[in-house]
């Protein structure tokens, strides 16, 4: 009986000539994987590149032009991929200077892989992949990956507002529970480290069996403190600088965002990140603002099969964590609107179940809903206006 022998995924490419020279990256904190596939050559090849030094890779690129002229007689262009990972957007926003190179960035889940339990995975059999899913996308089948849209440092950097504030907020929160902690393991339950009076409290504590705090507990609380109003400070100035992009008009302040401030039961916190996360980018239909907000279904429709498996979660994870929280207070702020109408509806016809999965489908509608607002002007039937 004949043996087949496994199959590896490094496999010869079938030479097509689309135009260009395809290069996939492959970037790590030490060095860069260059795999390029040349028009009339039938492998794929592979250089290795410092971390971070762009000279060699521009070196390596007009290398592999120079040697496609020589057996085509013509010189190409190349077209570059590479996954959104830890590298962010700089390097493809330098290769999108060069009227010669044509740069994309991947998300990388959006590729399709084996699904073996256990399968081979190096960054050569990596980089082979990139091209092959570069080449199927740019021979029109949208479906072979998604590209991600290469933002401009302005936009990269107003999204910094929104995303420092809630790392302060976190940090903010570890320390009040560590300094309650510390109290309340000595018999402490109303001590409030937020409150203005906190270092005057902090004097005239005293423990569960009637002791002032011992020496080094308070020095250690002390210190705690410090570190607290640093971080209360910071997150004042970070408010400062959201108000000053959102808040206070002025002919930089973007109109969508002001259009939201106009909501009522939105503030300048959701307004910022509802503009800076998402919709200041353009979208076609309602299908890619749900999907890139991560709060599109996950049907699993096969043969008899027919159920949902929930939200995809595969977009932004603060937009849609923002979209959620939003969804219960439009129910507060909003009682009157259609959206608010939907949703008592539903859970009533529910005898009030299912108020989780309601809520998160409440979400999706009210972000399209609030994406026609600001890029159409289509007012969302119901909802009440702070300036009415």
């Amino acid at each position: 009986m004949p043996i087949t022998a496994d199959q590896t995924q490094a496999q010869t490419t079938t030479p097509v000539d689309l135009g260009a020279i395809f290069i996939s990256l492959e970037l790590s904190k030490s060095t860069w994987l260059v795999t390029a596939l040349s028009p009339g050559s039938e492998k794929m090849s592979r250089h290795t590149v410092t971390g971070g030094d762009i000279a060699s890779l521009f070196s390596c690129f007009d290398a592999l032009r120079q040697k496609a002229q020589r057996r085509k007689e013509r010189l190409y262009p190349l077209v570059v991929i590479q996954e959104a990972g830890l590298d962010g957007f700089w390097l493809g926003r330098m290769l999108s200077k060069e009227a010669w190179i044509e740069s994309h960035i991947v998300e990388a889940a959006s590729i399709a892989m084996p699904r073996r339990h256990r399968r081979a995975k190096t960054d050569r059999i990596d980089g082979e992949t990139l091209i092959r899913a570069l080449m199927a996308w740019k021979r029109g089948e949208p479906r072979a990956c998604s590209m991600v849209k290469l933002l401009s440092p302005e936009e990269d950097d107003n999204r910094r507002i929104g995303r420092e504030r809630k790392t302060l907020i976190a940090e903010r929160v570890f320390h009040v529970n560590r300094i309650k902690g510390l109290l309340f393991t000595q018999g402490i339950r109303d001590y409030q480290p937020v409150n203005r009076d906190r270092r005057q409290r902090l004097d005239e504590l005293r423990t569960g069996d009637g002791r002032p705090l011992s020496k080094h507990l308070k020095a250690e609380i002390c210190r705690e403190l410090d570190r607290l109003e640093l971080l209360l400070t910071q997150i004042k100035a970070v408010e400062v600088e959201r108000d000053a992009l959102i808040v206070q008009e002025t002919p930089e302040t973007p109109k969508e965002a002001t259009a939201l401030l106009g909501i009522k039961g939105i503030g300048p916190e959701f307004a910022t990140i509802l503009y800076t996360e998402g919709l200041f980018r353009h979208f076609d239909n309602r299908r890619q603002i749900a999907s890139y907000a991560g709060l599109a279904p996950s049907p699993w429709q096969s043969g008899n099969v027919n159920r949902e498996q929930g939200v995809s979660k595969a977009g932004n994870p603060r937009l849609r964590a923002t979209m959620v929280k939003l969804a219960w207070l439009w129910l507060r702020h909003q009682p009157k609107s259609t959206l608010t109408l939907w949703f008592k509806e539903r859970i009533a016809r529910n005898a009030g179940r299912l108020k989780t999965p309601m809520i998160v489908a409440l979400a999706r509608k009210l972000l399209v809903a609030l994406w026609k607002y600001v890029s159409s002007g289509v007012v969302i039937e119901g909802a009440i206006m702070k300036n009415a």
